[in-house]
């Protein structure tokens, strides 16, 4: 089932003189359990088109068709709806709040949603336990390494069980190792049945993905299986 697609998208910055195609007529298509990697050098758009996709921002110009229903027929409420109940999101520099601790920070959207106490605390344990880090449920991010902070925020995407996982460079900040095991845990939460869209620059990173777009001068240059998929 398809679950995303943009048509003809644009994103223009200083519209008319001097102006900045961010994205140049982007048309993509995800089905629901897809594993997708979208590569491209800094400055290509594919940061732009992640922000779009997951209701962070809007396009210029083209539409926008998430879980069947056009973008632009949102109101206020609906779009925080899908954002705080539908999409987790995971980036590079884990946004965690530092003077909480891993299990509060995992709390938090279950919080804004209203979600009890005793419930949300249960959740939340949970969530950690799925990514491995039960035993640091009461850790602040700064006595964690990067690779358990970025665990924590995974384990914050996805306590409200979202329908789908973006994430933006979620091995950026991480030494090798590290970054291997956040792509095996993003690659478990996919065969589980999250879909899941990353942007990377790295090719080792995008290869964890069973398919790849790349992205340049904001328009789609390739569209492809990757490599270990079809091996």
């Amino acid at each position: 089932m398809e679950i995303i697609c943009t048509e003809n998208i644009y994103k223009i910055y200083n519209q008319g003189r001097n102006e900045v195609k961010a994205l140049d007529g982007v048309s993509l298509s995800v089905m629901q359990g897809e594993f997708l990697a979208v590569m491209g050098q800094s400055g290509s758009g594919k940061s732009t088109l992640l922000n779009i996709l997951g209701c962070l921002d809007v396009p210029t110009c083209g539409r926008y068709f998430l879980f069947g229903k056009s973008s632009d027929t949102f109101d206020e409420e609906e779009l925080s709806g899908i954002r705080n109940h539908r999409i987790g999101f995971v980036f590079q520099n884990y946004n965690l709040i530092p003077s909480l601790s891993a299990v509060e920070n995992v709390e938090l959207p279950l919080l804004y949603r209203g979600v009890e106490y005793e419930q949300r605390r249960k959740i939340a344990l949970e969530a950690l336990e799925r990514v491995g880090l039960s035993e640091r449920s009461e850790h602040r991010p700064l006595k964690m390494s990067g690779g358990q902070q970025q665990r924590t925020a995974i384990a914050r995407a996805i306590a409200a069980d979202p329908d789908i996982l973006l994430a933006d460079e979620p091995t950026g900040n991480l030494d090798r190792t590290s970054g291997a095991e956040i792509m095996n845990l993003l690659t478990l939460l996919n065969k589980k049945g999250k879909t899941v869209i990353i942007i990377t620059h790295d090719p080792a990173v995008a290869a964890y993905a069973n398919r790849i777009v790349t992205i340049s001068d904001g328009k789609i240059a390739a569209d492809e299986r990757s490599a270990y998929e079809a091996g």
